[in-house]
């Protein structure tokens, strides 16, 4: 599989980029980026760890380069100003991120290339790409609540002491302020979470909190996020690109889930090498049905206000 990342001079791009590598599914990575020569020094720096990783085309290139590719990861986007409202932030993004689907539409994409959205606000960059490029919805995904997914496991194996890799548990939703924690299906390697000793309303209530704040605490004390965002990246494209099947909450066109319509929101999703294959209408406490849809609401008055 090749693998276009549009931005893959900034953090986010590079560390997914390294993550890929390290990963070793995708046989070529492509470095796009505004910068021309920091995505060939990108290239040039993966390329010097090649021999001790895997087998792979690492190369930077231009928009011309994405007409041959099988995944186009972007992850372009502007940083928020001192006292720029998130709305000014967003329409800034949207900007951008039209010139990004122009120049993709310009240079061409094959019929059955699969479009990754990564850049914020992700749900609503979705949607504009599903309603631009003219592709079947399946194929347009955005990484949605899988990074707040990995943040939310891992937060609860640290507070339990527990394994990581054993915690399975859900955030679904807008990756923003409105996403939702699913308990009701949590578990530990099949155990059911809530059962564990120290498992109280009020643990949940604080994990969950810390769970939302934890990118501006990454940005407060580092600058920004890059490894764990890398990570969920390479998650999502290795499913895709292995024909996975896995179910991940990644954000994509939603036609009646959970009475959900037209709009791009993260659900559990199955995820292969064509892209979306299925949202599963896992049952959901009623508090957390009516906080998805909620979060879809959001979206939509969102994507109303969109200049």
């Amino acid at each position: 599989m090749k693998v276009a990342i549009i931005g893959g001079g900034g953090r986010v791009g590079s560390c997914a980029a390294f993550a890929l590598q390290c990963s070793g599914i995708v046989k070529e990575i492509v470095i796009l980026d505004a910068n021309q020569a920091t995505a060939e020094g990108e290239a040039l720096d993966l390329l010097h760890g090649a021999a001790f990783c895997a087998d792979q085309v690492i190369t930077a290139g231009s928009y011309a380069d994405c007409a041959s590719a099988d995944l186009i990861c972007i992850t372009a986007g502007l940083r928020r100003k001192p006292d720029e409202s998130r709305l000014d932030l967003i329409n800034r993004n949207v900007s951008l991120f039209n010139g990004i689907l122009a120049s993709l539409k310009g240079a061409g994409m094959k019929k059955d290339a699969i479009i990754f959205v990564v850049s914020n606000p992700v749900d609503i960059l979705t949607q504009l790409a599903v309603e631009q490029l003219g592709l079947p919805a399946n194929q347009v995904i955005g990484l949605g609540t899988a990074l707040d997914t990995s943040r939310f496991c891992s937060l609860i194996a640290s507070s339990l002491n527990l394994a990581p890799s054993q915690v399975r548990a859900m955030i679904l939703g807008e990756h923003g302020d409105t996403m939702v924690p699913i308990w009701s299906s949590a578990t530990v390697d099949g155990f059911p979470l809530l059962k564990f000793p120290g498992v109280t309303p009020m643990f949940q209530n604080q994990l969950f909190e810390r769970t939302q704040k934890s990118g501006a605490e990454v940005i407060s004390r580092k600058g920004g996020a890059g490894w764990a965002v890398g990570v969920a990246i390479r998650e999502v494209i290795d499913t895709i690109a292995l024909d996975g099947r896995r179910i991940l909450p990644v954000s994509s066109l939603v036609k009646g889930a959970y009475g959900i319509r037209d709009i791009c929101i993260s659900v559990p999703t199955v995820v292969g090498r064509s892209g979306v294959i299925s949202q599963v209408e896992v049952e959901l406490w009623p508090k957390e049905l009516q906080g998805l849809q909620a979060s879809a609401k959001a979206l939509k008055d969102t994507r109303a206000k969109i200049k």
